[in-house]
């Protein structure tokens, strides 16, 4: 049995394939329309997810929603009503989209179907794909109708399903955190084989996703995307306004529920995050995009990520001795929060736990689907303890030799072909010589994290690669940290970390042999200043505060990046290099080969890899007419 998982319109749209059970496909819709975080409806994942499964529409037969549309309208009309008149603008803009669609959404999802039944492979909304990639796509896959059955499982009995059913686990609790679906922000239960059940949740408008997003706006960075950037400003401020938040913007209990005073927060029905009353508690308004980080600025981050740490290990707690379950699984927007992850596994609440790779809205398409195959249709599970059934979250797009080798040449773009054994030895030599290398290779990685699979890599030995990459290739600001890809079994040699971390979802320390001790004047440094001290022999994946966002790779989901790993290990003596997203600040993750060579012309990369064929930057010729690269995406 096929079945089509959608996630649509609000935020990171996306769909997922499941046959039987098995995960086959799964892709974000930012990938082909190149447009970040894209909300439409997912017509061309939809499509690709099908052609790698080899079926038409017909063949599929239930489609599952991730979330119920009359229950979240409920929610937003409540919400206005509740704070009439205030909202008014809002409201107006809202409702009649809401009236008009989204209520009506079986219909409105049937009518997508129909018209993507209609279309032809070359009548698809891809941007960025050239006419020989186009030319390889088939439009098979959309031929005939669907006439199977809609499913709308609630929102976060989507993120569940997305947390229990592709992990290890035939037993464990799940917690799910965002920033609302339908009326939950917060809910937390068990699974066991193919069941899962909801024991708990927190309502709109008290949210924890939402009160971090709210930070995130308020020191200027973009609500929905830049929650990872204030995560990762943290640890250059000091936690001096914690007592704050916990006394006046949250009352927060021992169980983890809370409320949040919202005379300080806007988000109900408002335009912006925060109100008047918040800027007067922190003594200004809103930074405004771009401008310069201040102390204030760092001092929040930290302040509210230290809260976030704390209501997470609370819920952690809590959810254990209401379970009695010794495995968790995390999903919701909160959950690729890997600092708060790290701390809940560091405290030894559980003995395992599981990170759905996808944990945003993307996942709730995958979790929809797995939702309808065992919750509805009670089809078995079998679980082996260590194992997930993600595997490894490479879900997306592959790209053969021939379509590779067809646009290259048909662009006339100089390369050198490597062969399966060269590549290894060829890539570790580039990164030795402090290279940064472009990779592109196998399928697409489904989530946020790049994970070898579209991944822009480089030496994590050396002392410049941050800013570097920050400024000259990624062209985002100097404070982003970078993670480190490790080989598993040596993991425990380099960091704190004795699991395996395969999605990139834990942070740990670097392990204490491998830091380097602080002068008395480099640890007197403060905000943006702790940047200059190098703290570790790998400094260009260790941040502030010695800890390190860690990729474990085996050779099991991606051989061809462990064996290049492991040869600068056996060559260079380090198991450790830089992956990060190969796009650039406002980009999305690059998809096909043409907007891999793009990108790698655009920026200050000197390599590229795009399966075995290799390009050196000094062999291109200019591009010709191109756009103003940093204007064509919208920072963020």
């Amino acid at each position: 049995m096929n079945i089509l998982g959608i996630s649509a319109f609000y935020h990171d749209s996306a769909a997922c394939l499941v046959r039987d059970g098995r995960i086959i496909a799964a892709a974000q819709e930012e990938r082909f329309t190149r447009k970040k975080h894209d909300a439409a409806f997912p017509k061309n994942a939809i499509e690709y997810c099908l052609r790698e499964g080899g079926i038409s529409l017909r063949d599929v037969e239930i489609v599952a929603f991730y979330e119920k549309p009359f229950l979240k309208f409920d929610r937003i009309l409540h919400s206005y009503l509740a704070y009439a008149p205030s909202g008014l603008k809002t409201f107006l803009m809202a409702i009649p989209l809401w009236i008009r669609e989204r209520i009506w959404m079986k219909t409105l999802i049937q009518e997508e179907l129909q018209s993507i039944s209609r279309s032809s492979g070359h009548e698809s909304a891809l941007t960025g794909i050239s006419e020989i990639e186009m030319s390889l796509l088939t439009s098979a896959a959309t031929e005939g109708e669907f006439t199977g059955k809609i499913l709308f499982p609630e929102h976060h009995e989507s993120h569940a399903a997305s947390a229990f059913f592709p992990s290890p686990y035939q037993d464990a609790a799940f917690l799910t955190v965002d920033g609302v679906g339908e009326w939950t922000t917060t809910s937390y239960g068990a699974g066991r084989g193919n069941k899962i059940e909801m024991l708990g949740e927190l309502h709109f408008p008290h949210s924890l996703g939402l009160l971090y997003s709210a930070f995130t706006y308020f020191t200027g960075f973009r609500v929905n995307s830049g929650e990872y950037k204030l995560m990762g400003l943290a640890p250059y401020g000091e936690p001096k306004y914690v007592d704050v938040i916990l006394r006046d913007l949250i009352d927060l209990k021992e169980d983890g529920s809370f409320r949040l005073n919202m005379t300080f927060f806007n988000y109900g029905v408002g335009l912006t995050m925060t109100s008047s009353a918040f800027a007067k508690l922190f003594g200004r308004g809103p930074r405004q995009p771009e401008s310069k980080l201040t102390q204030l600025d760092m001092d929040l981050a930290r302040s509210i990520q230290d809260v976030t740490e704390e209501i997470m290990f609370r819920m952690a707690k809590h959810v254990r001795q209401q379970t009695g379950l010794k495995n968790l699984c995390l999903a919701g927007g909160v959950a690729l929060n890997c600092v708060a992850n790290g701390k809940i596994l560091r405290e030894g609440i559980f003995e395992n736990i599981w990170i759905q790779p996808a944990a945003g809205d993307a996942g709730g398409a995958l979790g929809a689907a797995l939702f309808a195959w065992h919750q509805v249709l009670g089809n078995e599970r079998e679980a082996d303890g260590v194992h997930d059934s993600q595997r490894g979250s490479y879900l997306g797009p592959d790209f053969t030799r021939d379509e590779i080798h067809a646009y290259l040449t048909t662009n006339n773009i100089p390369f050198t072909e490597l062969s399966d054994a060269e590549l290894p030895e060829k890539i570790a030599d580039l990164i030795k010589a402090e290279k940064v290398i472009g990779w592109f290779y196998g399928r697409m990685e489904f989530g946020p994290r790049a994970l070898g699979g579209r991944s822009i890599i480089g030496d994590a030995q050396s002392s410049k690669m941050q800013e570097v990459m920050n400024l000259k290739i990624k062209f985002r600001e100097s404070f982003r940290p970078f993670a480190p890809s490790v080989l598993r079994e040596k993991a425990a040699e380099w960091f704190e970390l004795k699991e395996e971390s395969p999605y990139m979802l834990l942070v740990a320390p670097v392990n204490k042999s491998r830091q380097r001790e602080m002068t008395s004047d480099e640890q007197k440094k403060f905000g943006l200043e702790k940047l200059l001290a190098i703290r570790s022999t790998i400094p260009a994946v260790t941040h502030v505060d010695y800890s390190a966002r860690v990729q474990t790779v085996t050779e099991d989901h991606n051989p061809m990046y462990y064996r290049t790993i492991k040869k600068f290990d056996e060559k260079y003596g380090c198991p450790v290099i830089i992956n990060t997203s190969f796009n650039v600040r406002g980009e999305p993750i690059v998809g096909t080969p043409e907007h891999a060579y793009l990108c790698f012309m655009r920026t200050n990369m000197d390599y590229l890899l795009v399966g075995n064929f290799l390009l050196e930057k000094k062999d291109q010729k200019p591009l010709d007419k191109d756009i103003n690269w940093l204007k064509e995406f919208e920072l963020d």
